[in-house]
C-alpha cells in the first residue's frame, strides 16, 4: 500500500509519516518544491505516475493573520491546491483525507461542533479551508474530512514550545477563546484508524473538557514544574488582525484522548531549560 502525504514536512506530516510506515505504508513525502498543488498539471502527472493507494492532503496556507491581506494566496493554496487533487483523486478512484480546521466554525455556539452543524467561517483561512472542504466533498465520493483544532508537536512552532520560551517574562494570554489542545502524535495514529471508518467529516481534537488559551498555558507551566508570571486577557486587549472563534470546541466522539494527558507525554519529550 502506497500512501501519499501531501505537506510532509509540516508539523503533522513529520509525525504523520513515520505513523504510516509503522502501519506498513510505503509513504511518499511531497512539499511545495516537489509537488506544487496550485500547478494543475503538475499534480495530475505526479499523482498518474505514482499511483498512491491513499492521498493525506496535509499542504495549507496556515498563517491566520497574514491571510487576511493575502486572500488571492490562500484561496490559490487552500481552494485551488485543493481542488486539483480532489479531481485527480476522484478519476483515479484514490481515497482522499483533506484536514480542515475549527474555524469554519463562528464560534456563536455553547456546546461542541458537531461534523453536521452549520459552517460560518470568520475569517479568511476559515473561509478558504471550507472552500477546500466543498471541492472535497463536489468532486469526490471516497473522502475523509478530518477537522482539528489547536495543534502542537515537536516538529513545528506551536503554542506549548512558545509558552516554554517565553516563561521568564511577562505573560498575558487570552481567556475568553474555548476549545481542545491537540498533539500531532495522537492524531496521527487517528487519521490512520479513521481509515477504517465510513467515509465524511470527522473531528479529530484532544479530548476531555475544553480550556482556554489561558488556562492552557497555565496547565502547561503546572506540568513542566514552572512558576511564570502569568495573567489573563481578554480578546479585545490582544487585538489581532483576523477574527477567532469564541468557542472553537469539537465534538470528537472519543476518537482520541484527553488532552491534558497527551500534553503530559509531550512535555516529556522536549527539552524545558
Amino acid at each position: 500500500m502506497i500512501a501519499l502525504v501531501v505537506g510532509a514536512s509540516g508539523m503533522l506530516g513529520q509525525d504523520l509519516c513515520p505513523v504510516l510506515e509503522d502501519f506498513g505504508y510505503d509513504v511518499i513525502e511531497t512539499n511545495s518544491k516537489i509537488l506544487d498543488i496550485t500547478k494543475k498539471d503538475d499534480v495530475f502527472n505526479f499523482i498518474e505516475q505514482n499511483k498512491p493507494d491513499i492521498i493525506f492532503h496535509l499542504a495549507a496556507y496556515t498563517n491566520v493573520d497574514l491571510a487576511e491581506e493575502e486572500q488571492k494566496k490562500a484561496e490559490l493554496i487552500n481552494k485551488e491546491g485543493t481542488k486539483n487533487l480532489a479531481i485527480i483523486s476522484s478519476k483515479l478512484d484514490i481515497p482522499i483525507v483533506y484536514i480542515s480546521t475549527d474555524y469554519v466554525f463562528d464560534g456563536e455556539k455553547n456546546s461542541p461542533y458537531t461534523p453536521k452543524d452549520k459552517t460560518n467561517p470568520i475569517n479568511v483561512y476559515g473561509k478558504t479551508k471550507l472552500m477546500g472542504e466543498i471541492e472535497i466533498q463536489k468532486h469526490c465520493k471516497k473522502f475523509y474530512i478530518a477537522r482539528t483544532s489547536w495543534l502542537y508537536g515537536i516538529n513545528g512552532k506551536n503554542f506549548v514550545d512558545t509558552m516554554l520560551k517565553l516563561k521568564d517574562k511577562p505573560l498575558k494570554v487570552v481567556n475568553d477563546q474555548w476549545g481542545t489542545p491537540t498533539w500531532t502524535a495522537d492524531l496521527s495514529n487517528a487519521l490512520v484508524e479513521l481509515l477504517n471508518k465510513p467515509y465524511g467529516i470527522y473531528h479529530l481534537t484532544g479530548g476531555g473538557k475544553p480550556t482556554t488559551w489561558y488556562n492552557f498555558a497555565k496547565t502547561i507551566f503546572e506540568y513542566a514544574n514552572i512558576n511564570p508570571d502569568l495573567s489573563p486577557c481578554t480578546t479585545e486587549e490582544y487585538p489581532r488582525p483576523a477574527k477567532r472563534p469564541k468557542y472553537s470546541v469539537l465534538d470528537n466522539g472519543k476518537m482520541l484522548r484527553n488532552w491534558k494527558s497527551a500534553l503530559k507525554d509531550y512535555l516529556n519529550l522536549v527539552d524545558i531549560k
